[in-house]
Parts: C-alpha cells; sequence; structure tokens
C-alpha cells in the first residue's frame, strides 16, 4: 500500500494511492496513519479494504508527511563509501547515528527554508524506514519484521553548522524544514527489498545524485538491529538511512550549495518523488 496525508499543513486527512494512481480517501476508516495504525495487523486490515469504494480526492492536494506523531527522527551518517570519500572522511565502523528536530520535518513538496546566516546548505536523497512494531535488542534476522514501510527523505544538512561549529551534527542538520518527508509510506508488501533501490538528485534539473540502496556500507536491517541495542524504536519512529554521493559539498573544484530559488527534485524507485523550492530565511 501507498498511504499518505494530504490537506492544509496540520489539518491533513488519511488516505492511499491505489493501483491506479487515485488518491482515496481513508477519514471514513481510520482517524489518521498514526503509530496506531502502523502496527501489522491494524495494516493487515487497510490491506484487504476493496479501495474502489473509497472516494475519490479531487483535484492536487498538498502531501504532508505519510505519518503523524512520528517519536523518533533518527539518522545514519556516512552510509555508502563514495559519499564518504567525497565528504573526506573515513569509513566508519559502526553506524554513525544522530537525530533531525522534529521541527525539521515537512511534506514532500513543502518549500525548504535556508536558515539565518546559511552559506553551506546542501542535498542528501535518503531512504527512510518507518517503524511498525517495537523493536528492542533485535537480531539483524528479524529487525525488518519491524518495519511497517519506506519513504523518501531529503536530509537537508547546513554543512558550516554541521561539521565547523563544534559538537555534534545534529546543528546542521534540525534546521525548520530540513526533513522532507514522503509522498508516501510505501508498506512492506510492496518493498520486499530495501536494498535494491534506485535513487537521484537534481538541483535545477541538473542530476547531481544516482545512486541504489544497495550500496549502502550498513543494510536496513544491520541498521534496525544496531540502533535497537542503544534505544527502544517504536511505532512511528523513522530512521533515514545516508545517501549516495553527489552533494553538493563533493562537487569540484567549487562545492555546489543551495540558495534561494533553487529547486530540488528526488525520487526513489518505488516510493515516489519529491520536489521542493528554497527559500530565504524568514521569520
Amino acid at each position: 500500500m501507498k498511504l499518505v496525508r494530504y490537506g492544509v499543513k496540520g489539518k491533513e486527512k488519511p488516505g492511499l494511492i491505489d493501483k491506479e494512481g487515485k488518491l482515496r480517501d481513508l477519514s471514513g476508516i481510520v482517524a489518521d496513519i498514526g503509530p496506531e495504525q502502523l502496527a501489522p495487523a491494524e495494516l493487515k486490515k487497510l490491506a484487504r479494504l476493496d479501495t474502489s469504494t473509497l472516494p475519490v480526492v479531487k483535484g492536487k492536494p498538498r502531501f504532508g508527511v505519510p505519518l503523524s506523531r512520528i517519536g523518533k527522527f533518527l539518522a545514519i551518517g556516512l552510509n555508502y563509501s563514495d559519499h564518504a570519500a567525497e565528504a573526506g572522511m573515513a569509513l566508519p565502523k559502526e553506524p554513525i547515528m544522530f537525530f533531525k528536530a522534529d521541527t525539521s520535518l515537512t511534506g514532500p513538496n513543502d518549500k525548504v527554508m535556508l536558515p539565518q546566516g546559511s552559506k553551506k546548505s546542501d542535498w542528501e536523497v535518503e531512504l527512510g524506514i518507518v517503524i511498525g512494531k517495537k523493536a528492542r535488542y533485535v537480531t539483524k534476522k528479524d529487525a525488518l519484521k519491524h518495519v511497517a514501510g519506506y519513504c523518501v527523505i531529503n536530509d537537508v544538512s547546513e554543512r558550516a553548522y554541521q561539521l565547523e561549529r563544534g559538537g555534534t551534527w545534529d546543528k546542521g542538520k534540525g534546521c525548520d524544514t530540513f526533513g522532507p518527508v514522503g509522498p508516501w509510506l510505501v508498506t512492506t508488501d510492496e518493498i520486499k527489498d530495501p536494498q535494491t533501490l534506485d535513487m537521484w538528485l537534481d538541483v535545477n534539473g541538473k542530476r547531481f545524485q544516482t545512486g541504489n540502496t544497495k550500496t549502502m556500507i550498513f543494510d536496513a536491517a544491520t541498521i534496525i538491529s544496531y540502533v535497537s541495542e542503544f534505544m527502544t524504536l517504536m511505532p512511528g519512529d523513522v530512521i533515514t538511512t545516508g545517501t549516495p554521493p553527489g552533494v553538493g559539498m563533493g562537487v569540484k573544484p567549487k562545492p555546489r550549495f543551495l540558495k534561494a530559488g533553487d529547486v530540488m527534485t528526488l525520487g526513489i524507485q518505488g516510493l515516489g518523488d519529491q520536489r521542493q523550492e528554497v527559500v530565504a530565511f524568514k521569520k
């Protein structure tokens, strides 16, 4: 299934995309797409629906983040060897973990706002994992049984804040609007293997990132198992899993960072596309 939340920001309704690509309203079935609806039993109920009986949503409404009440918004850094090389950093021996602020969450096609004084804001197309079942000290073998689905995430990053201001990476990762998610939450019945997905990102129509999740250093199962050693993962938690090469700070001979007026378009095979216009900081 492709689950969505659509409508005005803060008042999104639950929906799904049917096999013909039509947006169908789910608000008569569930109140929202949140942690409760991600439980395996609840997803099975939704999967059994006759989608042809659901109301078709007319027009082209805004898509919001495809799940509400996200608990933890976790991220894994330097998870593609060629991206680590372009960043001039050593390959990690264990997954690098950091948090993105919940206030960074935004819809897949909403505007991305540069933070005040930003000079080095950058793009990163990434596979997102959505947890559907409590995970604590899970084995790699069982890890994917705890996944509700997958989504596209743009891990927008201010490199000066991330790397030049001391402390953790969180400073450059959690700025407002720096976490576009969606358009859909695609359940695991449609994504049998998360390690075979093509991914891409363009800026102003120019291709910068081309990759595939098969080149991740730590695969999705390893990440879930590893993170669950340090914290309990709960339904509605989201993990963004790293980016392939082609980010702005790796452009030669001179890095290419985001500026107001730029347009990012990105997507992952089977998970949909995003589009964000970059705008200047505004209080």
